[in-house]
């Protein structure tokens, strides 16, 4: 309680309120539940109201102010109500300057420093002698009795009496206006105005009109230093999906149980940023109209099953690349397989076959792959070989629709490339890297046989010009060939210079060729009873660190990882088509599976390089080191690569060296 002649303008005592000490009770029991401090400290950070002295806001960061015991619309800043009743040596000759109300004489007035305007019966200093006078808010100033405790430092910060146009050490940005700092240290900071009353907590849906959303609020943090950034592996900005790197000492919103983090303008919604924002990635704002995009590609595909190929022949009607023989079976026009082949569909009542199909079933642990495409196959109608011997041939009925040349291929303009069931002879096994994605395959290919220059997998062959994908909601992605090393995709973080989709919207946006068409939506592995979903960011909510339930190696959530919501259970996307045995995964995963393009099987007889036949698999550590004398791997080691394998023995080498043997 305070007496009543403290604040001679008004008739009532007071009593002097401390905004923080409730949460301080509430942090020093630590039985209190997290979220109801949280509560506390929103409903008291969002306590505002007038000065009835200085006509200023009181707030949070004002943390004590004084109420009348009476009125309870009668408030005052703490130092607005201990202000001296008289100032010595303030005008410019010397006059001592009396608190006073403003007199009949003034009338209607402005403050002689800010120029604020004011009514007569205001409260100002006013010297009688020379007529110089200012309001009680300028007065704080002069005072530097004009003060905020705020969090990021012991003493109060003082309000400086001029506006400067100076660098906020908070924003890291140029500022006009009111700042503040230590008067009593050697704290060097200066904070302006907006960023130095910035809520404590706020609820990103609120500040960004539900452009972006988060199920908690969002902590104010003072810095994110270096070493945080990088334990949390180097997050982006939520909203600008711009990195933190270079900003460590410049506060930020976060949310650390969900690794959420946002800097100060884009959760704000402040000035100019905010506009640029609008046009960003996630909001609903499109670069592109629908009608003017009618067979625009939308990724990534839905499942491992899906492909370019099904989404632009499944459904196309005219003439297959097989040539038919009967009712239900087709011979190749040689280019496809040397056997006859049957169009298996279970739809169909009328069909029967000797030899069952088992369709692809990660959960079974049952692998079917399509001998062109090297997609899974799911589901019929297929080709499968009609041999009795132990081929094994099968396709899907789309893949037999690819056309067999292609004339002006933009990777390959000068010759016609030719549809080839297998790579060229000079492929060993078959097996070829792919001229724009450079992944290994040993598919169906598009070749050049002029200059044999050119060799492109069929996923490739049929690249759109340009497509979308969830990854960055509402603009185009345009394909684009760079020359040299360019900026690094967003799906696997990894420099890549070829073929990338690119927004020419916001300039720093990739994609490589290969992560966007062999990264699906959803995926099934043994390691989860449920789908897993795509998830770009960390999951809300996450209680512990991310490991790959497949390889068991620690997961970065800042790059695209599947994800049980049911079971918080995660994995790779490099490491998701492992079903038959959980160490043919990739050594470094790095977004899509090394060997995605890749059907493992198949036997090699060469008595050149071994006795007994050899089975055509990925190494695994039982495998053991490279039986080569010759062998160029630096570790020798056989686990994760392609090798060539005795079932009958422990011989095993890697494909490079069974190529060079077996010359």
């Amino acid at each position: 309680m305070m007496k009543e002649n403290m604040i001679f303008e008004h008739e009532h005592p007071f009593s002097l309120i401390d905004l923080w000490s409730e949460q301080l009770r509430r942090e020093e029991e630590s039985e209190e539940d997290e979220e109801e401090n949280d509560d506390v400290l929103i409903a008291n950070q969002d306590f505002q109201c007038l000065c009835s002295r200085c006509g200023e806001e009181i707030n949070w960061y004002h943390r004590y102010y004084y109420s009348c015991c009476h009125c309870s619309d009668y408030s005052v800043h703490k130092f607005c109500a201990e202000l001296p009743q008289r100032l010595e040596d303030v005008c410019e000759v010397g006059h001592a300057l009396d608190l006073t109300q403003s007199t009949f004489w003034m009338g209607n007035w402005n403050c002689k420093i800010c120029g604020r305007y004011h009514k007569s019966g205001d409260l100002c200093y006013c010297c009688d002698r020379c007529y110089f006078y200012f309001d009680v808010n300028c007065g704080t100033k002069v005072l530097q009795k004009n003060v905020i405790h705020h969090p990021i430092h012991k003493h109060p910060l003082s309000c400086i009496s001029k506006q400067l146009l100076a660098k906020c050490d908070a924003c890291g940005k140029e500022h006009k206006g009111n700042f503040y700092h230590c008067s009593i240290c050697l704290w060097s900071k200066m904070i302006h105005s907006d960023c130095a009353f910035l809520p404590q907590k706020l609820q990103i849906q609120d500040t960004t009109n539900d452009v972006f959303s988060h199920i908690h609020h969002l902590t104010l943090a003072y810095s994110f230093p270096i070493d945080d950034q990088s334990s949390k592996n180097w997050p982006r900005c939520r909203v600008c999906h711009n990195e933190f790197i270079g900003q460590s000492n410049f506060w930020m919103y976060k949310c650390e149980k969900c690794r959420y983090y946002t800097h100060l303008d884009c959760v704000t919604s402040r000035d100019e940023p905010f506009l640029s924002i609008l046009k960003s990635p996630g909001t609903s704002s499109k670069n592109y109209k629908d009608d003017e995009h009618l067979d625009l590609l939308h990724l990534p595909f839905p499942d491992p099953s899906y492909s370019i190929l099904k989404h632009l022949f499944s459904m196309e009607k005219g003439l297959s690349t097989l040539e038919v023989s009967n009712k239900n079976t087709y011979k190749a026009q040689g280019i496809i397989h040397q056997h006859p082949l049957i169009l298996e569909d279970i739809t169909n009542p009328t069909f029967s076959r000797i030899k069952p199909i088992s369709y692809h079933d990660p959960m079974k642990r049952i692998q079917l792959l399509c001998d062109g495409c090297v997609r899974p196959i799911t589901s019929g109608p297929i080709y499968v070989c009609d041999s009795e011997g132990q081929c094994n041939f099968v396709l899907h009925e789309w893949c037999s629709r690819l056309p067999a040349k292609l004339n002006g291929h933009f990777a390959h303009q000068q010759h016609t490339l030719i549809l080839h069931s297998k790579a060229p002879p000079r492929k060993f096994f078959g097996v070829f890297e792919c001229d724009i994605c450079k992944l290994h395959c040993n598919g169906f290919a598009y070749c050049c046989m002029d200059c044999n220059n050119c060799i492109i997998d069929i996923h490739c062959a049929f690249l759109p010009k340009e497509i979308t994908h969830t990854s960055h909601p509402n603009h185009l992605l345009s394909l684009v060939n760079h020359e040299s090393l360019h900026d690094t995709c967003r799906m696997c973080g990894y420099f890549y210079p070829n073929l990338s989709f690119d927004c020419r919207t916001c300039n720093d946006f990739r994609l490589h060729v290969k992560c966007a068409l062999f990264i699906p939506e959803t995926t099934r592995n043994k390691c989860d009873k449920h789908p897993m979903k795509l998830s770009y960011f960390p999951i809300e909510n996450h209680k512990s660190d991310y490991f790959c339930e497949v390889c068991e190696r620690e997961l970065n959530p800042e790059k695209p990882f599947y994800h049980c919501h049911e079971c918080m259970q995660s994995m790779h996307t490099a490491c998701a088509p492992s079903i038959l045995q959980y160490e043919t995964y990739d050594e470094y995963p790095t977004g899509v599976y090394e060997f995605v393009n890749v059907k493992f099987g198949g036997r090699y007889e060469n008595t050149k390089v071994h006795p007994h036949p050899l089975s055509f698999v990925q190494g695994i550590e039982d495998d053991g080191h490279c039986a080569s004398n010759d062998c160029h791997y630096y570790d020798n080691r056989l686990q994760f690569r392609m090798i060539f394998k005795c079932l009958n023995c422990k011989f095993a080498v890697h494909y490079d060296c069974c190529e060079r043997m077996s010359n």
